[in-house]
């Protein structure tokens, strides 16, 4: 197991796409970059196409990330979205897969169960654990939660590369707690830092 690396994380979009980055070195864990492409404004499905196979190509060439991971697409009853959200992260993992990077692709629910512990965690509780893990300022953030979701997608993949299938944070207590941050005031054990 590689223990010195940079991790890209990635949440497939067409209108939004979000990304994370992280480098693992040794047991440490920090944040290099998270932010998000956006393409709303955009008609062209394959001109969106190309934007993200050139982001994803620029963000590999300016970090040189070891391993990328995306979050798969969740089966919706939109058809065509789905069509179109598959081709988004196909495009992001091929300009991965032409770099010869190693990619791996996570469930929505896995990812949430990783970063929580809980498969059904709100996106909100996602990115306060984030924050809280990484720890990351108030002020720096993301508007988007896209971004933090392909920074989770970045941390999900360490925590399975380095704990198997095991939930990052397990939530087993007898203590009741009143929200996350309560959780994570009442627990700071189960914080990896």
């Amino acid at each position: 197991m590689q223990t010195d690396r940079i991790i890209l994380g990635i949440d497939p979009g067409t209108n939004i796409m979000g990304f994370g980055l992280i480098s693992v070195q040794g047991s440490q864990v920090k944040l290099l970059e998270m932010g998000v492409l956006r393409m709303e404004k955009i008609d062209d499905h394959s001109v969106k196409l190309l934007m993200i196979f050139r982001f994803t190509d620029e963000l590999i060439t300016k970090w040189k990330p070891d391993e990328v991971a995306a979050e798969a697409p969740f089966f919706g009853k939109n058809v065509q979205s789905m069509l179109k959200l598959g081709r988004a992260q196909g495009v992001a993992l091929a300009a991965a897969l032409n770099r010869n990077l190693s990619v791996s692709e996570y469930s929505p629910r896995k990812i949430k169960q990783s970063i929580t512990g809980k498969g059904a965690a709100s996106k909100e509780q996602v990115a306060l654990m984030l924050q809280r893990i990484l720890k990351i300022p108030d002020d720096e953030m993301p508007a988007k939660m896209d971004a933090t979701d392909g920074l989770a997608a970045a941390l999900c993949h360490y925590f399975q590369k380095n704990n198997g299938d095991k939930p990052s944070m397990p939530v087993k207590s007898t203590k009741k707690v009143s929200g996350w941050g309560a959780f994570v005031a009442q627990h700071p054990d189960r914080i990896k830092g």
